[in-house]
C-alpha cells in the first residue's frame, strides 16, 4: 500500500494530507525486515521452500530498486515536508471542528471497532509520541537542520493524526456530552498550537541561531505541552484522579501552619485511630494499584476512596502530632506526614500515567515502587508515633511491606530490576542466608524476652523477604522471555526503562537533599545516588550518539549529556558547601541547583522516549508463563508463610509461654524454609538456555551421525543419489542454510557471554538449521561425480557440525553469565572455529556453483552487502575518511579490472567467468563495508549519502554482471548473452568511476594522492621490467646516443622533482586543491624522470649491463621513496602539526631527499670507471637500510608465503655473501657493481619472504618474533660486510681483507638461524624430502591423482559410432566404459587406503618417519612406491585401452590384458603393504576391502570383454567358396594365418618373460616372493 501511496502522491493527490515523502520514508522503513528471510532452510516441503526462496529474492530485488527510487524521490521532495506537515495539521484541526459540530447535534457516532477503552489507550500512548516528536522538532529547528526538521515535522503530523482519531473516538464513545465537548475542544487546541509550532520551526530555519525566534519556539512548545496535558486529562477517570490529587494537596495545607493545637483525645485512643487509618490507607493504595489494570471507572472509585482515607489518616496524624511533648518531636511527625502526602501524590500520578498508557516502559514498576514508598512512609510515621509493646510495630510494618511487594508476583511480564539471571541467583542466596539468621533470631529473642533485638530481627527478615521477592520476580521474567516460544525483545538505541529509573532516582535524591530533616549522612547518600545515575545517563547518551546515524539525535544526545553533567557539577559544589555548613542559605542554594538538573534529566527522558530509539519489549508466551510457575508458586508460598510466621511471632512476643503457639511458629518456619529451598531449586533448574542447549546438542549429535553414515557410503561408492530434486536447488538450499548458520555465530557468542535471556532463542534457532543442512549436503554430495569433491563437501559439513557442537558446549558452560570470565575465551575460540568452517564450506560451494554457472549465492551475497550499507548504526570507525577512501579506491579498481577481464573471457574462455564472478562478489563485499565506513566518516553528510548511494548503484551493476556471467556459462555460444555481458561490464566500469568521483568530492587532495600513488606503483613495475631487460643484455639505445646527451636532462628533471616534493609536503597542511595539484605534478615529473633515466641507461650500451642496472635501481629507489611520501602526505592531510602522521611525513621527506641525492651522485659517477662501483655500493647500502626499516615496521604484509619460500630466498644471501667477499678481495669495480646489484635483490627478496612467512596465520607469536629477529640480524650482518668492502675499496690492505671471513661467518650464522626459524614455522609437518617414506607417500598420492585423472577421462568417453547393420545390437561399449570407470574408482580408493596404511605404520613406529638407515625401511618404501606406480600405470593403460576399444582402434584382447595387469599390480600393492602392517588394523581392513573391489571390477571387465569376444567369434559367419580351386586356396590361406599367429604368440611369450626378468632385478624381496 505504501507503494501505491507514493505513486498517488507523486501525481498530486494527498492521502490524509501526507505527500510522497511519507511514502518514501515508509518504503525505507519497510526494507529492513525483508532483507533476511531465514525461514527458507527450515521448510521441509521442497516446492514450498523453493517458492518461498524465489519470492524472497524477488522481494529483495524489488525493495532494492524501491530503495534507490525512494532516495531519489526523497532528494526531490525533502523541502516539502514542513509545508506538508503544516497542511496535515490544519486539515486535522478542521476535521475536529466538524466533529464538534456533529457532537453538538448529537450526531457523532463511534467508528467500527472503536470503544471507549481502546480510544482512551490510543490517545494516552499517542500523547507521548507527540511530545517526543515535538522535542525532536525543537532540537532540529534549533540546530538549523532542514532535512531532519522536515522529518520531525512529518512524524509530529503523523502522531497528531492518530491523536485526533483517538480524541474523536473518545468523544463519540462517551455518554457524557460535556466530556465529549471538552475532549474535542482540547484536541483542537493541540492542533492549533502544533500548527503554530511547526510554523515557528519553519521560521527558525530561516534564521538559525536567532535568539528571539528560539524564544518564541520554546514558548509555543510549552503552550502545546499544556494543551496536550489538558487533552489527556479529559479522558474518563483522569479527572477523578486529578480531583483526588487536588484533595490531597488541599488536605496537606493543614501541615503548613506554624503551630498545631494540642490534642483533645487520650494517647491510646489517638494511637489506635492512627493505626486503623494507616491500615485503611495502605489497603486503599493496594486498591489503586489493582484498579489500573481494570476499567477506567475502577480507577476513579479507587482514587476517590484513597483520597478520603488519606484525609482521615492526615487528621489522625495531626492529632498524634498534638500529643508530642516537645517542638522537635512535633516537627518530626509533621515531616513524616509531608513525606506520606508526597508519596501519595506520586502513587496517584503513577496510576494515572499507567492507566493512560499501559504499554509504557517501566510504568508498572514505577507504580509498584510508588506503592512501596507509601507503605514505607506510613511505617516510618507509625514507628515514630506509637508506643506499643516493643516488637509489635516492627511486626506491623513488616506485614505492610510484604503485602505491598506481593503484587510483583502476579504477572511478571516486565523487568523488575537491572539484575541479570545470575545476579538473581546470588541475591536469592544472600537474602535466604540473612532470612535464615533473622528467623533464628526472632525465635531466640522471643524466648528470652529480648524484645528490642526481636524487633530488629523482624525488620531484617522483612527486608530479606522483599529482596527475595524482587529477585524471584526478575528471575521469573527472565525465564519467561528466554523460552524459545516467547518473542524475544530487540535492543533499541537507548533503554527507556533505564532513563525512567534514573529520572525517578535523581528526583527522589534531590528531594532528600533539600529536605530540612535530612541528616549529613542522608545528604551524602543522596549526592552519591545523583552522581551514580547522572554518570550512567551521560554514558548512555555517549553510546547512543555513537550508534545513531541521525545527526540531529547525535548532537542532541551529546548536548543533553553536557547539560546533565554541568548541572550535576554545579549541584555537587553546593552539596560540598552544605556538607561544610548546614545553614538555611546553603540549603537554599542547594535547592536552586537541583532545579536545572531535574529539568535537564526530564527533557532527556522525554527525548529518549522517541519511538525511533525505543527497544521492542519481549512478549512472554503461554509456554514461558508455564515455565515461570514453579518460581512464582515458591515465592508466593514463601511470602504467605512468612506473613503467618511474623503474625505468630508478634503474639509470642507478648506471651512467650504459650506452647501451642510455638508449635505453630515452628510449622510456619519449616514452610518458609522449604519454600526458599524450592525457590532456589526452581531458579537453578530454569536457568535460561540450559535446556535448549541440551536439546540442541542432542540434535546436532544426531546430525553428525547421519553425515558420518553418508561419508562411509560415499567411501564405498554406495551413496544413493537423490532424484527428487535438482543439483541447483540443493546447492541453493545448502548455501542458504550455511549463510543463516553464519549469521547466528556472533549473536550466540554474545548471548553466551552475558545475555542469558537470548541464549535459548539463538541456540534453538541454530539447531533448527542442522537437519536441513545435513539433508542438503548429502543431497549435493550424492549428485557430485568427482569422489574428491564429494568427500570435501561431506567432510566440511561434518566439520561445521562439530564446530557448532563445540560452540554449544562452550555456550552452555558460559550460560550467559558475564561473571563466568573463565568460559569467555572458550566461547570466542569456538565462535572463530565455527566462522572458519562456514567460510570453508562457502568457498567450496561458490567454486562448485560458479563452475556450472550457478550464481544465486553470489547475487545474494552482493545484495546482503548492499543492504548493510543502509544500516543506521555502522560499527565504530577505527580510521579516518582517508583510510577508508584508500581501501574503497583499491576495491573499486579491482572490480573494474575484473569487469574488463570478464569482457575478454566472455569471448575467449567463458568457463573462467565463474571464478571472476566469485572474485567480484568478494571484492564488492569488502567495498560495501569500507564504503559504509567512508560514508560514516565523510564530511559533510551529503558526501556520505552520495558515497553510499553510488556504492549501492555499483552493487546493482555487479549483480547484473554476475547473473549474465552465469547465463553465459550455461550457454557459452549465445551471442546475445555475450553482448549483454559486455554492456553490463561497461556499466560496472562507469559506476566505479562514479564511486571514485564521490570519494574525490569527499577529499580532492587525498583522492589525487591515491591516483598518484597508483601511477608511481606502475612506474616501479615498469622499472623492474627494464632491470630484467638490462640484466639479460637486451637494453640498447635506438640510435648512437651517449650518456652525456641525457645527463643534463636527468639532472634538470630530478631538481624539478625536488621542488614538487616540497610542494607535496607543504600541501598536507594546506587546502585539498593545492594538495591535489602537488600530487598530480609529482606523478607527472617522476614519470618524465623515469623515462629520461631509462634512455640514459640504454645509451650506456648492453655490453655494460651492471652499470645500466645501477642507474635504473637509483631511479627505482626515488620512485619507491616518492610512493611512500605520497602515502604519508595522504595520511597527514588536514592533521594538526603535533599529530604522529606529521612525523611520518617528515621521515618520508628525508628519505626522498636522500634517494634523489643518491640518484644525482650515481648519474655523475656513471661514466667514471674508477668510482662507479663504489657509488653503486653506497647506493645499495642506503637501499638495504631503507628496506630494513620497512621490514622492522609493524605493518602486516598484504599476503603470506610458505616457509619453503623463505628458505629458498636465503640461498640468494649466501651467493651474494660469496660475491661480496670476492669483490672485497679483488677490489675490481666490475665485481663491486655486480655485488651491489645482486646484494640489493637478494636482501630485498629475503626480507620480503621472511616477513610474509612470519605472518602466516599458522605461525605462533614466538616463532614469528624469532624469525623477524634473525631476519634483522642477517641483514645487519650483511650491511656490516658491505660497509667493510667499502672501507677496503677506499684503503685496500691485507689485514682488512682477512677480516672479510669473520663478517661472512656472521652472515652465515644468521642465515642458519633463519633457516631453523623457518623450519619451526613448519611445525611438526616439517619433513626430509629425501626420506624414502615421504617419497612413498608422495608417490601414493601421485598415483591416486593419476588414477582420478584417468577416471575423469573415462567419464568423458562416449561409445564409438555403430555401423548400421540390420537386426544387430551391440551394448559392449557401454559395458566397457562402466567397468573401466568402476576399476578407476576402486583403484583410487585402493591407493588412498594404501597411503593411510603407510601413515599408520609410521605412527606405530614400525616404519620410521626418517629412518636412520635408508636401506632398512627404505626397501619396504621402495616396494610400496613401485607397486603404487604400477597400479597407476596399469589403470592408465586400462583407460587408454578402453578409450581405443570404444573408438574402434584396439581389440578386446588388449582390454582384457590391461584389466589383468590392474589386478596383478593391485595384488603387488597389497603384498607391499602387508609386509609390516598389523593385519587387524582399521587401515589394513580398508586396504583389503579396496583391493577386493579392484579385483572384482577387473574380473567383471575381463568377463564382459571375453563374452563379447566369443560372441563376436560365434557371430562371424565364414563364407565357404563352392569352387574346388577357390576352396583349396581358402584352406591354405587359413593354415598360413594360423601358423603366423602361433609364431607371434611364441614371440610374445618370450618378450613377456624377458620383461619380467628385467623387472625382477629391481623389485624388493617381498615382491619377488610374490612373483615366484
Amino acid at each position: 500500500w505504501y507503494v501505491l501511496e507514493v505513486f498517488a502522491a507523486s501525481r498530486g493527490s494527498w492521502l490524509g494530507g501526507i505527500p510522497v515523502c511519507a511514502g518514501v520514508m515508509r518504503a525505507n522503513c519497510t526494507l529492513s525486515p525483508s532483507s533476511n528471510l531465514s525461514a527458507v532452510p527450515t521448510v521441509s516441503d521442497q516446492a514450498a521452500a523453493m517458492q518461498l526462496s524465489q519470492c524472497a529474492k524477488n522481494l529483495a530485488t524489488s525493495l532494492a530498486e524501491l530503495r534507490t527510487a525512494s532516495q531519489k524521490a526523497h532528494e526531490a521532495c525533502g523541502p516539502m515536508e514542513i509545508d506538508s506537515a503544516l497542511n496535515t495539521v490544519q486539515t486535522l484541526k478542521n476535521e475536529l471542528q466538524d466533529a464538534k459540530m456533529a457532537a453538538v447535534e448529537s450526531q457523532l457516532k463511534p467508528l467500527p471497532g472503536e470503544t471507549l477503552e481502546k480510544c482512551a489507550q490510543d490517545l494516552g500512548s499517542t500523547s507521548k509520541a507527540v511530545g517526543s516528536s515535538m522535542a525532536q522538532l525543537l532540537t532540529c529547528a534549533a540546530q538549523g537542520n532542514e532535512h531532519y526538521t522536515g522529518v520531525a515535522a512529518r512524524e509530529t503530523a503523523q502522531a497528531l493524526k492518530t491523536l485526533a482519531q483517538a480524541a474523536r473516538g473518545v468523544a463519540a464513545s462517551t455518554t457524557d456530552p460535556a466530556a465529549a465537548h471538552a475532549m474535542l475542544d482540547s484536541a483542537r487546541d493541540v492542533m492549533e498550537g502544533s500548527a503554530m509550532l511547526i510554523q515557528e520551526a519553519k521560521q527558525a530555519l530561516i534564521a538559525p541561531g536567532d535568539a528571539e525566534s528560539q524564544q518564541r519556539l520554546a514558548q509555543v512548545a510549552k503552550a502545546v505541552s499544556h494543551s496536550l496535558n489538558n487533552c489527556v486529562n479529559c479522558l474518563p477517570g483522569q479527572k477523578d484522579v486529578d480531583v483526588a490529587l487536588k484533595s490531597i494537596g488541599e488536605s496537606s495545607k493543614k501541615l503548613l501552619v506554624d503551630s498545631l493545637p494540642p490534642s483533645t483525645k487520650p494517647f491510646q485512643e489517638a494511637q489506635s485511630e492512627l493505626n486503623q487509618a494507616a491500615a485503611d490507607l495502605n489497603q486503599s493504595a493496594g486498591e489503586v494499584v489493582h484498579a489500573t489494570r481494570g476499567q477506567s471507572g475502577e480507577l476513579a472509585a479507587a482514587s476517590g476512596k484513597f483520597s478520603d482515607d488519606f484525609d482521615e489518616f492526615l487528621d489522625a496524624g495531626i492529632e498524634m502530632a498534638g500529643q508530642a511533648q516537645t517542638k522537635e518531636d512535633q516537627i518530626q511527625v509533621i515531616g513524616n506526614l509531608k513525606n506520606i502526602s508526597m508519596a501519595s501524590s506520586k502513587l496517584l500520578l503513577a496510576a494515572k500515567s499507567l492507566s493512560v498508557d499501559p504499554g509504557a516502559p517501566n510504568a508498572k514498576n514505577l507504580l509498584a515502587a510508588a506503592a512501596r514508598a507509601v507503605t514505607e512512609s506510613i511505617n516510618q510515621l507509625i514507628t515514630l508515633c506509637t508506643q506499643q509493646a516493643p516488637g509489635q510495630k516492627e511486626c506491623d510494618n513488616a506485614l505492610r511491606e510484604l503485602e505491598t511487594v506481593k503484587g510483583m508476583l502476579d504477572n511478571p511480564n516486565e523487568p523488575v530490576s537491572d539484575l541479570s539471571y545470575f545476579d538473581c541467583i546470588e541475591s536469592v542466596m544472600e537474602n535466604s542466608k540473612v532470612l535464615g539468621e533473622s528467623m533464628a533470631g526472632i525465635s531466640q529473642n522471643a524466648k528470652t524476652g529480648d524484645l528490642p533485638a526481636f524487633g530488629e530481627c523482624v525488620g531484617i527478615a522483612s527486608k530479606a523477604l522483599c529482596g527475595l521477592t524482587e529477585a524471584a520476580a526478575q528471575a521469573a521474567y527472565l525465564v519467561g522471555i528466554s523460552d524459545p516460544n516467547s518473542q524475544a525483545g530487540h535492543q533499541g538505541l537507548v533503554d527507556p526503562i533505564q532513563f525512567a529509573r534514573a529520572n525517578q532516582a535523581i528526583q527522589m535524591a534531590c528531594q532528600n537533599l533539600v529536605d530540612p530533616g535530612s541528616s549529613p549522612s542522608q545528604v551524602l547518600s543522596a549526592a552519591t545516588i545523583v552522581a551514580k545515575h547522572t554518570s550512567a545517563l551521560c554514558n548512555a547518551c555517549r553510546i547512543a550518539s555513537s550508534k545513531t546515524a541521525n545527526p540531529v539525535a547525535k548532537r542532541h544526545f551529546v548536548q543533553s549529556a553536557k547539560e546533565v553533567a554541568n548541572s550535576t557539577a554545579n549541584l555537587v559544589k553546593t552539596i560540598k558547601a552544605l556538607d561544610g555548613d548546614f545553614s538555611e542559605d546553603n540549603r537554599s542554594k542547594c535547592h536552586m541547583a537541583t532545579a536545572p538538573l531535574i529539568e535537564a534529566v526530564e527533557n532527556l527522558t522525554a527525548f529518549a522516549s522517541n519511538p525511533e530509539f525505543v527497544s521492542i519489549p519481549a512478549q512472554i508466551s503461554s509456554e514461558g508463563s508455564q515455565a515461570q510457575e514453579p518460581i512464582l508458586v515458591s515465592a508466593k508460598t514463601m511470602l504467605e508463610s512468612s506473613s503467618y510466621l511474623i503474625r505468630t511471632a508478634r503474639s509470642l512476643a507478648i506471651n512467650p509461654k504459650d506452647p501451642p503457639t510455638w508449635s505453630v511458629l515452628a510449622g510456619h518456619s519449616h514452610t518458609v524454609s522449604d519454600s526458599i529451598k524450592s525457590l532456589i531449586t526452581s531458579i537453578r533448574d530454569k536457568a535460561p538456555g540450559q535446556r535448549e542447549c541440551d536439546y540442541s546438542i542432542d540434535g546436532i549429535n544426531r546430525c553428525i551421525r547421519d553425515i558420518e553414515q553418508a561419508s562411509l557410503a560415499a567411501v564405498s561408492q554406495s551413496l544413493a543419489t537423490r532424484d527428487d530434486i535438482s543439483v541447483e536447488a540443493l546447492q541453493e538450499q545448502l548455501t542458504s542454510v550455511v549463510q543463516e548458520i553464519g549469521h547466528l555465530i556472533d549473536p550466540i557468542a554474545t548471548a553466551a557471554r552475558g545475555e542469558a535471556a537470548q541464549l535459548g532463542h539463538k541456540v534453538t534457532q541454530l539447531a533448527s538449521y542442522f537437519e536441513p543442512l545435513i539433508l542438503a549436503a548429502v543431497g549435493v554430495a550424492s549428485k557430485i561425480l568427482d569422489h574428491q569433491q564429494q568427500m570435501t563437501v561431506l567432510d566440511q559439513t561434518k566439520t561445521l557440525a562439530e564446530s557448532a557442537l563445540q560452540m554449544l558446549y562452550a555456550a552452555k558452560e558460559g550460560g550467559g553469565n558475564p561473571k563466568a570470565q573463565h568460559t569467555h575465551d572458550a566461547i570466542t575460540e569456538a565462535a572463530q572455529l565455527m566462522k572458519e568452517a562456514v567460510d570453508d564450506i562457502m568457498v567450496t560451494l561458490n567454486e562448485a556453483a560458479s563452475e556450472v554457472g550457478l550464481v544465486g549465492g553470489m547475487v545474494d551475497a552482493i545484495a546482503e552487502a548492499m543492504s548493510k550499507l543502509d544500516e543506521g548504526t555502522p560499527p565504530e570507525p577505527k580510521g579516518t575518511f582517508v583510510d577508508y577512501q584508500t581501501t574503497v579506491v583499491k576495491y573499486s579498481k579491482a572490480i573494474a579490472v575484473t569487469a574488463q577481464e570478464m569482457m575478454t573471457k566472455s569471448v575467449t574462455n567463458p568457463e573462467e567467468l565463474g571464478g571472476l564472478a566469485s572474485q567480484m562478489t568478494s571484492d564488492y563485499g569488502h567495498l560495501a563495508f569500507q564504503g559504509q565506513m567512508a560514508a560514516a566518516t565523510a564530511e559533510p553528510e551529503e558526501i556520505g549519502f552520495q558515497i553510499r548511494t553510488r556504492v549501492q548503484d555499483l552493487g546493482h551493476g555487479c549483480i547484473f554482471l554476475v547473473q549474465k556471467a552465469g547465463a553465459l556459462q550455461v550457454c557459452p555460444t549465445d551471442s546475445y548473452t555475450k553482448r549483454e555481458l559486455i554492456e553490463c561490464a561497461r556499466a560496472v566500469t562507469e559506476k566505479v568511476s562514479l564511486v571514485l568521483s564521490a570519494l574525490q568530492a569527499g577529499n580532492k587532495g587525498t583522492q589525487a594522492c591515491i591516483t598518484a600513488a597508483t601511477a608511481v606503483s606502475g612506474i616501479i613495475a615498469d622499472l623492474d621490467t627494464t632491470i630484467m631487460f638490462a640484466t639479460a643484455g637486451t637494453l640498447n639505445a635506438e640510435n648512437s646516443e651517449t650518456f652525456a646527451d641525457h645527463r643534463e636532462n636527468i639532472l634538470k628533471t630530478a631538481k624539478a622533482l625536488v621542488e614538487d616534493t616540497k610542494l607535496l609536503v607543504s600541501g598536507a597542511a594546506s587546502t585539498p586543491d593545492k594538495l591535489a595539484q602537488a600530487a598530480q605534478s609529482s606523478a607527472a615529473t617522476i614519470t618524465q624522470l623515469a623515462e629520461v633515466v631509462k634512455l640514459g641507461a640504454a645509451s650506456l650500451g648492453s655490453d655494460d649491463p651492471e652499470t645500466q642496472v645501477v642507474l635504473i635501481n637509483a631511479i627505482k629507489d626515488v620512485a619507491k621513496a616518492l610512493s611512500d611520501l605520497i602515502s604519508a602526505t595522504k595520511g597527514a592531510a588536514s592533521k594538526p602539526a603535533d599529530d604522529p602522521s606529521m612525523y611520518q611525513l617528515k621521515g618520508a621527506a628525508k628519505v626522498m631527499v636522500t634517494n634523489v641525492t643518491s640518484l644525482l651522485k650515481t648519474v655523475k659517477a656513471v661514466e667514471d670507471e674508477a668510482t662507479r662501483g663504489t657509488r653503486a655500493l653506497e647506493a645499495t647500502i642506503e637501499c638495504i637500510k631503507q628496506e630494513l626499516t620497512l621490514f622492522q615496521s609493524k605493518d602486516v604484509p598484504e599476503k603470506t608465503s610458505s616457509p619453503e619460500e623463505s628458505i629458498r630466498m636465503t640461498k640468494g644471501i649466501t651467493m651474494a655473501t660469496t660475491k661480496a667477499v670476492a669483490a672485497g678481495n679483488s677490489c675490481r669495480q666490475e665485481d663491486v657493481i655486480a655485488t651491489a646489484n645482486l646484494s640489493r635483490k637478494a636482501v630485498s627478496d629475503m626480507l620480503t619472504a621472511c616477513k610474509q612467512a612470519s605472518f602466516h596465520p599458522d605461525v605462533s607469536d614466538e616463532v614469528r618474533t624469532r624469525a623477524l629477529r634473525f631476519g634483522t640480524e642477517c641483514t645487519l650482518g650483511y650491511l656490516d660486510l658491505l660497509e667493510h668492502v667499502l672501507v677496503i675499496l677506499q684503503k685496500p690492505t691485507p689485514e682488512l681483507k682477512q677480516q672479510l671471513a669473520a663478517f661472512s661467518k656472521r652472515v652465515a650464522g644468521a642465515v642458519t638461524e633463519l633457516i631453523q626459524a623457518a623450519e619451526a614455522m613448519k611445525g611438526t609437518e616439517w619433513v626430509d624430502p629425501e626420506d624414502p617414506t615421504v617419497i612413498a607417500e608422495t608417490e601414493l598420492l601421485g598415483a591416486a591423482a593419476s588414477i582420478e585423472a584417468a577416471a575423469k577421462k573415462l567419464e568423458q568417453l562416449k561409445p564409438r559410432a555403430k555401423p548400421k547393420q540390420a537386426d544387430e545390437t551391440l551394448d559392449f561399449e557401454e559395458q566397457i566404459l562402466e567397468a573401466a570407470k568402476s576399476i578407476a574408482a576402486a583403484t583410487s580408493a585402493l591407493v588412498k587406503s594404501a597411503s593411510a596404511a603407510q601413515r599408520e605404520l609410521v605412527a606405530q613406529g614400525k616404519v620410521g618417519s626418517i629412518p636412520a638407515n635408508a636401506a632398512d625401511d627404505g626397501q619396504w618404501s621402495q616396494g610400496l612406491i613401485s607397486a603404487a606406480r604400477m597400479v597407476a600405470a596399469a589403470t592408465s593403460s586400462l583407460c587408454e585401452a578402453a578409450n581405443a576399444s570404444v573408438q574402434g582402434h584396439a581389440s578386446e584382447e588388449k582390454l582384457i590384458s590391461s584389466a589383468k595387469q590392474v589386478a596383478a599390480s593391485t595384488a603387488q600393492l597389497l603384498v607391499a603393504c602387508k609386509v609390516k602392517a598389523d593385519q587387524d588394523s582399521e587401515a589394513m581392513r580398508r586396504l583389503q576391502a579396496a583391493g577386493n573391489a579392484v579385483k572384482r571390477a577387473s574380473d567383471n571387465l575381463v568377463r564382459a570383454a571375453q563374452k563379447a569376444a566369443f560372441g563376436k567369434a560365434d557371430d562371424d559367419d565364414v563364407v565357404v567358396k563352392t569352387k574346388f580351386v577357390g576352396g583349396i586356396a581358402q584352406i591354405i590361406a587359413a593354415q598360413e594365418e594360423m601358423l603366423k599367429k602361433e609364431r607371434e604368440l611364441e614371440e610374445a611369450r618370450k618378450k613377456l618373460a624377458q620383461i619380467r626378468q628385467q623387472q625382477y632385478k629391481f623389485l624388493p624381496t617381498e615382491l619377488r616372493e610374490d612373483e615366484g
